[in-house]
């Protein structure tokens, strides 16, 4: 039997705007929809923000607290990775010092700490509560100020070019 569907936040440590350049917005979508076809992940609604991701999902096998552990942990090496490597990243040396801080504060094993630990689920119950949320989720960029329509906004479910295939709820 299918877990339930949950209204999920995955936040960057201290809210860092890392999702501002293309590159690792791409990457993060790129590995959403690796999880879609590899690892049983059903999205019904989501948008990436400049520092963190809203999801409306739920995983058909196994439990979504184990995919979401190891897709930010997946993510978060490759986006580091990322940041090590682009010549063009004006911000590598504070971006890496903050990764580093979190991590020796949370006494964490690796040596960067890219998102925060806890994911904010809340179960959706109702048919009302599961558009609330997405609503919630279309209107985060448009709230934020930085387009005035929610189809606009390139990184969300609500833009019909949107390169993640949704689910039916």
């Amino acid at each position: 039997m299918p877990e339930s569907t949950y209204f999920v936040t995955l936040t960057v440590v201290d809210w860092i705007d890392v999702f501002s350049r293309q590159d690792y917005s791409d990457e993060l979508i790129k590995n959403l929809h690796y999880c879609q076809k590899n690892k049983c992940l059903e999205v019904f609604a989501y948008v990436v923000m400049t520092s963190h991701v809203h999801l409306v999902c739920r995983r058909t096998e196994g439990l979504l607290s184990d995919l979401l552990r190891d897709f930010k942990s997946y993510t978060a090496k490759r986006i580091i990775t990322q940041i090590i490597d682009n010549p063009q990243e004006s911000r590598k040396k504070w971006l890496m010092q903050s990764f580093a801080y979190h991590a020796k504060v949370q006494e964490q094993n690796a040596e960067y700490m890219f998102w925060q630990k806890t994911n904010h689920p809340t179960a959706i119950l109702s048919q009302y509560v599961f558009r609330q949320k997405m609503d919630y989720i279309h209107n985060n960029p448009v709230v934020a100020g930085i387009v005035t329509d929610p189809s606009c906004y390139h990184y969300s479910s609500a833009n019909p070019m949107s390169s993640l295939k949704m689910n039916e709820y």
